[in-house]
């Protein structure tokens, strides 16, 4: 999702499609809270500090403007995260290695769409 390590690609933050659309479709009264405190740190803590840490020693090639040490960090690239991670076509480039659960994946679109500020 969030690890840059073997592609070494990341989409460019104009790639999504139409973002109002995913947040009007994705953001309704019904949709759960989802928080950098309730999830979003442990996510990016357990699939993406591997290499998007600025104090990992080995980024695998992660691009030094990636690193995720705070949740503005995050925020800041969300629409290239999701592009890489919850991708509107094709499958997901980031972790490279696999990891998240489609659920996992499902409320990362969630918090960073509908809750991240």
């Amino acid at each position: 999702m969030l690890l840059l390590v073997l592609c070494g690609c990341m989409a460019d933050e104009a790639d999504l499609e139409n973002p109002a659309e995913t947040q009007d479709t994705l953001c309704g009264s019904d949709t759960p809270i989802v928080t950098y405190e309730t999830f979003g740190r442990g996510f990016v803590d357990t699939y993406c500090q591997g290499c998007h840490a600025s104090t990992t020693p080995n980024r695998q090639g992660a691009p030094e403007v990636f690193s995720f040490d705070a949740e503005s960090d995050v925020v800041g690239h969300a629409t290239a995260i999701l592009n890489s991670t919850v991708p509107l076509e094709g499958e997901a480039r980031m972790p490279p290695n696999g990891g998240p659960s489609e659920d996992d994946r499902a409320r990362l679109e969630i918090w960073l769409t509908c809750f991240a500020d």
